[in-house]
């Protein structure tokens, strides 16, 4: 089965590279690296000729308003009238919990815009929300050095590992579109100031942390219900803790931040 992956060399889209390969499947990485650019269209009618689904892991090159909406609408809009004209059985896309309870966000008002033209396209597909990864904890540390106070959410969390969300996707592509929303989230809740000053630590920053209700997160308040599953959620089976212990081991890689901190405004 051909499945083209939009994103393929990013955090994600790596990992279930290599997931689908060993599985057997023909994969196509389709990002700028191969010639494909999904907010054009070039390179896309070649990429998914012949294909059965394609899962779109894609993420903008940058979080402000308005080219954050510009990116996720233009892609999103080439790469379901691509699927169409490919005659595509599957159209998967990764989106992230919490986005429709976050638009006072311009980053989750464009990942709504998203979801909401799937929903309205022809194709089969399965909108896939999953909650942050462990590997962008670091991004959420505001810059910053000395005795500086962080202020910091203490709303909870409930983050999971980049390739066990990876290794899920790569088992809802073997199953039907569902035509729904489907969560998936790490296998623990936390405070989220927490988390990240456990990260800080690891980083050798000791700057006092305060939970501060009235810190946002890219630009929106949290509660506990933010980021969190709405309902029934497919758990991952890392914890963070020991993905951490992993890192630190030099084991697992932080990925280089090209966003915003999420904090910072």
């Amino acid at each position: 089965m051909k499945i083209v992956i939009a994103g393929g060399h990013g955090l994600v889209g790596s990992r279930l590279v290599a997931r689908l390969k060993q599985r057997g499947h023909e994969v196509v990485a389709a990002s700028r690296r191969t010639g494909v650019n999904t907010v054009s269209g070039e390179g896309l009618h070649a990429a998914l000729d012949g294909a059965h689904t394609v899962v779109d892991v894609t993420n903008a090159p940058s979080f402000d308003e308005p080219a954050v909406t510009d990116f996720f609408t233009r892609s999103t809009e080439q790469l379901l009238a691509a699927g169409e004209r490919a005659g595509v059985a599957h159209h998967l896309v990764l989106s992230v919990i919490g986005t429709q309870r976050l638009q006072s966000s311009g980053y989750f008002r464009a990942k709504d815009a998203q979801e909401r033209l799937v929903k309205r396209s022809s194709l089969p597909h399965t909108l896939v929300q999953a909650t942050q990864f462990f590997e962008f904890m670091a991004s959420i540390i505001p810059p910053g050095g000395g005795k500086d106070i962080v202020h910091l959410p203490p709303a909870l969390v409930q983050p999971a590992a980049a390739d066990d969300v990876a290794a899920q996707l790569a088992d809802l592509v073997a199953q039907p579109p569902s035509n729904t929303t489907i969560e998936i989230a790490g296998p623990e809740t936390y405070r989220l100031n927490e988390l990240v000053q456990w990260v800080m630590y690891s980083y050798q920053d000791d700057r006092p942390v305060l939970a501060d209700p009235t810190a946002r997160y890219y630009g929106a308040l949290l509660d506990d219900d933010t980021l969190t599953p709405a309902g029934y959620a497919r758990l991952t089976p890392t914890h963070f803790r020991d993905w951490l212990d992993a890192y630190l081991n030099g084991s697992v890689e932080m990925p280089h931040v090209h966003h915003p901190n999420p904090l910072s405004r």
